[in-house]
């Protein structure tokens, strides 16, 4: 009798743990993870940023208009400096006001990836960018951004046009709040 008991406990408690990972296994099937939901949608990227000239330090906002419309700010500070540069606080930050076209549901590629391309605005240049987020979880992805200048504003200090003002690659992490 005792011998029975005790299989009938070990029993429900195999049963319990089946019975659980199939319950955990559904609920992760049923995780969407929003990639970009429109207007209020809000995205925080924190990363490095790679140039011809320099290394730095990218942390942008974005914050969704629209269907498919995003505005926000990006900010790159400069860390490493290739040459005899060394450049002041004003010469190495760089503040970017930016549009976004969020096309990755238009595109229908995955639904956990969004495609930017956009346009920007800041102290250093007028460009472009390219950009992609891929989301693991509902609030934590990876970003990549490729920029270029489109129109670049004369420096006063000679050397100093050389950052920011190139072709630029951002690569980091991205959270929605």
């Amino acid at each position: 009798m005792k011998l029975q008991k005790q299989k009938g406990n070990w029993l429900n408690s195999v049963m319990m743990r089946k019975l659980l990972v199939v319950m955990v296994l559904m609920s992760v099937s049923f995780v969407n993870a929003q990639v970009f939901s429109g207007k209020g949608d809000k995205k925080v990227q924190v990363g490095a940023s790679f140039q011809e000239n320099a290394t730095g330090v990218n942390v942008s906002f974005d914050y969704g208009v629209g269907e498919n419309m995003s505005v926000g700010l990006s900010s790159t500070y400069t860390l490493g400096v290739s040459g005899d540069l060394k450049p002041d606080f004003d010469q190495a930050v760089d503040l970017k006001a930016r549009f976004n076209a969020n096309i990755g549901n238009v595109l229908n590629i995955d639904e956990k990836l969004d495609v930017y391309p956009g346009l920007h605005v800041g102290l250093k240049n007028f460009g472009g960018h390219l950009g992609a987020r891929y989301f693991f979880t509902d609030g934590f992805g990876v970003y990549s951004e490729f920029a270029v200048p489109l129109a670049k504003y004369k420096r006063e200090v000679a050397g100093f046009e050389k950052i920011h003002n190139n072709f630029s690659i951002n690569l980091g992490a991205v959270f929605n709040l």
